[in-house]
C-alpha cells in the first residue's frame, strides 16, 4: 500500500462565493477601479508616438532592430518588453528611455486620477522619508 496523498488539487477561491450569508453581492458594491498594467501604458505611448510620426510598425521595428510582430505585441500590451527592447523602440522613435517612461508615468497618473508626486502610504506608517542601503 502507498502512503501518498490522493492526486487532487486543493482549490483556494480568490473571491468569496456569491450569495454567502453576511457578504455583499458584487452588484451591491461600487466597482473598484483597476490600475492599468505598465505594459499597456508603455505600449500605448509607443503606438501613439509611432502614429503621430506617421511611421509603420515595420519601419520602427527595422530601425530598432526588433521583429515587427514583437513590436506589435509590445504596443498592444501583450508582451512585457525588456528595458533594452523599450530603449531600442524609444530611440527608433527619437525618444530616450526616460522620455518613454515619463510619458507612461503621465498616463498612469491620468488613468488613476492621482496627482504626480503623491504617494499612498499605509495609515499605520508615520515615516515619510528616504532610506538608502549599502
Amino acid at each position: 500500500m502507498s502512503n501518498q496523498a490522493p492526486n487532487q488539487a486543493r482549490v483556494i477561491p480568490l473571491r468569496p462565493p456569491a450569495g454567502r450569508p453576511g457578504t455583499a453581492h458584487a452588484a451591491d458594491r461600487p466597482p473598484v477601479p483597476r490600475e492599468p498594467l505598465w505594459r499597456d501604458l508603455v505600449g500605448d505611448v509607443l503606438r501613439r508616438e509611432r502614429r503621430a510620426q506617421e511611421r509603420t510598425l515595420q519601419d520602427v521595428a527595422d530601425t530598432a532592430r526588433i521583429s515587427m510582430p514583437y513590436l506589435s505585441e509590445v504596443e498592444r500590451g501583450r508582451k512585457e518588453a525588456s528595458s533594452e527592447v523599450l530603449a531600442a523602440a524609444a530611440h527608433a522613435l527619437g525618444l530616450t528611455l526616460g522620455d518613454l517612461l515619463a510619458r507612461a508615468q503621465g498616463e498612469l497618473v491620468r488613468a488613476t486620477g492621482r496627482r504626480a508626486g503623491t504617494r499612498r502610504t499605509p495609515a499605520s506608517s508615520s515615516y515619510d522619508g528616504l532610506c538608502l542601503a549599502a
